[in-house]
């Protein structure tokens, strides 16, 4: 296996965890249930590993698909740039999950916000995640790319061609 299937093997696990994780969440704080609650923090702690998974194949995968036809410079760059913002904000999420984690266990009063808190934020973490993966998408699948995304990018097998 080379750099890009190891990389499209784990990309969509950090996208999948924080909407389960969400769900879950929404689903223990209509329960009133902390087990739940519990769970959900799991789930996006997953997701913040999943994150570091995806980061650490996506250069492998730069690797070999940057000298494929058809893909530029200009949709890895903007797709690296959205995954950055992405596995940040993931890695936050799994922060204050773990904080989460341990207030639930040790039965303090704020576990109640910090679930608020985290849900509210995985929507932010969801909205990146929408955005990392619609650039990634867009490297190989022209049928999803916005043609007027990247005008130059177009330019670029033109000139390839002279």
């Amino acid at each position: 296996m080379n750099g890009a299937h190891w990389h499209l093997v784990v990309n969509h696990l950090p996208i999948i965890f924080p909407l389960v994780g969400m769900i879950v969440m929404v689903a223990g704080l209509l329960s009133k249930s902390d087990a739940v609650k519990r769970t959900a923090f799991m789930i996006f702690i997953l997701g913040a590993l999943a994150s570091i998974a995806a980061m650490t194949t996506g250069e492998g995968a730069e690797e070999v698909v940057e000298n494929i036809s058809g893909v530029t410079e200009n949709y890895i760059e903007s797709h690296e740039e959205t995954a950055e913002t992405f596995a940040l904000l993931s890695y936050i999420l799994g922060g204050i999950s773990v904080f989460g984690l341990w207030a639930g266990i040790n039965r303090k009063k704020l576990f109640g916000f910090i679930a608020i808190g985290a849900l509210v934020f995985s929507m932010l973490v969801l909205f990146f995640a929408k955005q990392t993966g619609t650039t990634g998408g867009e490297i190989r699948h022209t049928e999803i790319r916005n043609t007027n995304a990247f005008p130059a990018a177009q330019s670029d097998a033109e000139n390839e061609a002279d």
